[in-house]
């Protein structure tokens, strides 16, 4: 940190702003409330899964200047993954194009209508079952390395989204997904709820479950391909957005508030006249009858990390994770 710059390694599982249904526990809040760095200026973003360097401007001046580099493709950045099989040892240029299948749900796939699009691939050592792969991004689409590398047959081993039969029964190898943009997105969203809620309470003709085989034949197009009543409006993000740009205020109204932790993140202290005795629950309410699971270890980390970001007259590292080491001996799943 200096007077220009906050870099921040990101720990997997926390969203870098408040999106979808995250709120508090997001990066802006937490170094707004825990250390005090408030309006802080969003140079880019990770997915919530990823973990690695993060940039922000303190000043506008500098978050311009940053933005101006990345636009122009002054900024070099390095990633690094674990992704199934033996990935070739020579170096890998995927320059296939990416289209967003969803932005409400966050999906993109490689598609000749999609937009230009260029990763490298170099892989750094390989343990009989997963490789490590340097990931150099010549541009900046949203999940571009982990879709070019879905591409490639060499997904991220625990990508939950682009590494699932859902894309078909080769999980999109080669752009082969075999169904239409509309299937996809139905596919994904039913997936999601089965595997992220408990269900409802009571006997309910609304309930989300399928069993798990059905799911899968569902999937692969081998099962009844009925119709399970969920819709992307009624669904949670399925994968929480972080490319949207969080709303601005006009900057002389900007100027005239005072910063604080609620101006900062949108959150502000409880109600105090908040009464629980006046509660009341509408019996019928859909969202009321959803269960919750907590997520799993599993779910809260996918091994994709930001280890470079280099400018002009600038450079930044992070250690690297220990699923990166060429021993690493851990679940692969």
């Amino acid at each position: 940190m200096d007077e220009d710059v906050v870099v921040v390694n990101k720990p997997a599982s926390i969203p870098v702003h408040p999106c979808g249904r995250y709120r508090h526990n997001t990066v802006v809040f937490i170094l707004a409330k825990e250390y005090n760095l408030k309006n802080l200026r969003t140079i880019h973003r990770l997915d919530r899964l990823t973990s690695g360097i993060l940039l922000f401007g303190r000043t506008p001046k500098k978050a311009r200047q940053m933005e101006h580099q990345i636009r122009n493709r002054q900024v070099h950045k390095q990633y690094v993954c674990r992704v199934e099989g033996e990935f070739p040892e020579e170096e890998v240029i995927c320059s296939e194009p990416i289209e967003v299948v969803s932005y409400k749900i966050g999906v993109c796939k490689v598609s000749e209508k999609g937009k230009d699009c260029v990763t490298r691939f170099k892989r750094l050592s390989y343990n009989g079952k997963s490789s490590v792969v340097l990931c150099k991004p010549q541009t900046g689409r949203m999940h571009q390395i982990r879709v070019h590398l879905q591409y490639l047959g060499y997904p991220v081993v625990n990508d939950p989204l682009y590494n699932h039969v859902v894309f078909g029964p080769h999980k999109g190898k080669g752009g082969n997904i075999g169904k239409t943009d509309e299937e996809l997105v139905r596919d994904l969203i039913s997936i999601h709820n089965a595997e992220n809620w408990l269900g409802m309470d009571g006997d309910s003709d609304m309930s989300l479950f399928k069993p798990k085989l059905e799911l899968e034949e569902r999937v692969l197009g081998t099962g009844n391909d009925k119709d399970n009543g969920s819709s992307p409006s009624s669904t949670p993000g399925l994968v929480e957005d972080e490319q949207q740009q969080p709303q601005q205020q006009p900057q002389q109204q900007q100027e005239s508030l005072k910063v604080t932790v609620g101006t900062q993140t949108g959150s502000e202290p409880p109600d105090s006249t908040f009464a629980n005795d006046k509660v009341t629950v509408d019996p019928h309410c859909y969202e009321c009858k959803v269960k919750y699971r907590d997520p799993k270890p599993s779910d809260l980390v996918m091994y994709l990390h930001a280890w470079r970001y280099c400018g002009p007259g600038w450079e930044y590292e992070t250690p690297l994770p220990a699923w990166a080491a060429s021993d690493w001996a851990g679940d692969d799943r």
